[in-house]
């Protein structure tokens, strides 16, 4: 199998959008300096923000023997690594966007909060030196798309993730069932799980679980919105992403996932009740990996792409993940960009991989770990079916915050609105959040 194209992210989870990304105004000038030459000072502390996870250690002991590495290779040199709660990073950057003197040189941030940061000039450009890295040919496109706004890209892809369709296998043999093949005998194999046994969810999703709703709405045709020049346009109103909405829709519904229960669940939400037992299916990314396998279902489940329309299609799914970049207002730009470099590139994504599953950026890394797990194989497929992001615009984030889609959804879901009602409701919200 060609696994050149696995993507997947986020936002922890693969990247939790917890609290919109500040929206501060850094007028710090970009250091300069001729192509290939040092800028800034090459010697003193190199500040380094990175997220605390739930389970840090393995993560710690990974970048302490980068840290270890970079050292040694630059004399006079300390790393100084302080890891961030996600929940409270908008404070903490919008601070560094204001005060360069609380800014550290080189952080981690989510995808999705990417455009708020460059229209606050928070981080480097970085176009023309990762074009000029050469293991930079080995990143996925779509993934380096991610890290790209108005064509200059502001990241190294640290990581990603990709969502997929786990099953119960013992559910399946037991009512004579196939993984289903469109996302229209999704729902009909979900009925029949709710049927045979009431005490089942035929699939966990929730009113709440954006990211599984997106594939339904690009698998029909639809997107969210379109940009024309500097404006964007909701289109979440148009038939495609109707019928997309109306489709995730049926799956709140008393006879799969009652809506009593099941409008206010958010994803880790829709997961847990499947990892618990309580549900046939549900919509889950290769980092939910480690909480199914603490559940009831352990040795009891498997993973298949998420059916897209047609027989055979995949849905296209949602391009997460984390990237690594450099503040703008860093004195220290060489330094910090061989940094995220070394922590960034090939060897160090690789260990990372070993010791918190994040999926690597690198096609020929992915290659290597996938030939070495079986489980992440419908995941590389998934990617190469292509993916999709959300508008890179700051707006997103207000738009995020404000749960726009999952409230049409739930009104759907519960029969407060029809679709076209509540998909123009939801257009018209969007829109005032791009200025239209």
């Amino acid at each position: 199998m060609n696994r050149r194209r696995i993507l997947a992210v986020a936002a922890l989870g693969v990247v939790a959008i917890a609290c919109a990304p500040p929206q501060a105004s850094n007028d710090n000038p970009q250091q300069t300096g001729a192509a290939g030459a040092t800028i800034g000072a090459t010697t003193g502390d190199l500040r380094v923000w990175l997220f605390q996870e739930a389970a840090n250690a393995p993560k710690e002991a990974v970048v302490t023997e980068a840290k270890a590495e970079f050292e040694k290779a630059h004399p006079g040199v300390t790393v100084n690594v302080e890891y961030l709660p996600v929940d409270g990073r908008a404070t903490r950057f919008n601070g560094a966007f204001n005060d360069k003197t609380s800014a550290p040189d080189v952080a981690e941030f989510g995808n999705t909060d990417l455009a708020g940061y460059t229209a606050s000039n928070g981080f480097a450009d970085l176009t023309g030196d990762i074009k000029a890295w050469p293991d930079s040919g080995d990143l996925v496109p779509e993934v380096l798309d991610t890290a790209t706004v108005d064509e200059r890209t502001y990241g190294i892809p640290w990581f990603t993730g990709t969502r997929a369709l786990y099953y119960r296998t013992d559910v399946f043999t037991e009512l004579g069932l196939k993984p289903p093949r469109t996302l229209k005998e999704l729902t009909e194999t979900a009925r029949r799980i709710r049927a045979a046994k009431p005490d089942l969810y035929g699939i966990a999703v929730g009113g709440k679980y954006q990211f599984a709703l997106l594939p339904y709405i690009w698998a029909n045709g639809g997107d969210v919105a379109k940009q024309d020049g500097d404006t964007w346009k909701s289109t979440i109103d148009s038939e495609q992403a109707r019928a997309g909405m109306t489709q995730y829709a049926e799956l709140l519904k008393d006879d799969i996932c009652p809506p009593s229960a099941c409008a206010q669940l958010t994803g880790s939400q829709s997961v847990a009740a499947f990892a618990g037992g309580k549900a046939g299916m549900t919509i889950g990314g290769d980092f939910n990996r480690a909480a199914v396998e603490a559940g009831a279902v352990k040795g009891k489940y498997a993973v298949v792409p998420l059916p897209g329309t047609k027989s055979g299609s995949i849905a296209p799914a949602f391009a997460g993940g984390n990237l690594l970049g450099v503040f703008r207002s860093s004195d220290r730009y060489t330094l910090s960009l061989e940094f995220i470099k070394l922590l960034g590139g090939k060897r160090y994504q690789e260990k990372m991989f070993g010791a918190m599953g994040n999926m690597p950026t690198f096609s020929d890394v992915q290659d290597r770990v996938a030939d070495d797990d079986p489980f992440l194989e419908p995941f590389i497929r998934t990617a190469q079916a292509g993916t999709r992001f959300v508008p890179s615009t700051p707006a997103w984030t207000k738009i995020d915050a404000a749960a726009v889609l999952p409230t049409a959804v739930q009104q759907v879901a519960t029969g407060q609105l029809d679709v076209d009602a509540a998909t123009s409701a939801a257009a018209g919200e969007m829109n005032e959040s791009f200025g239209g």
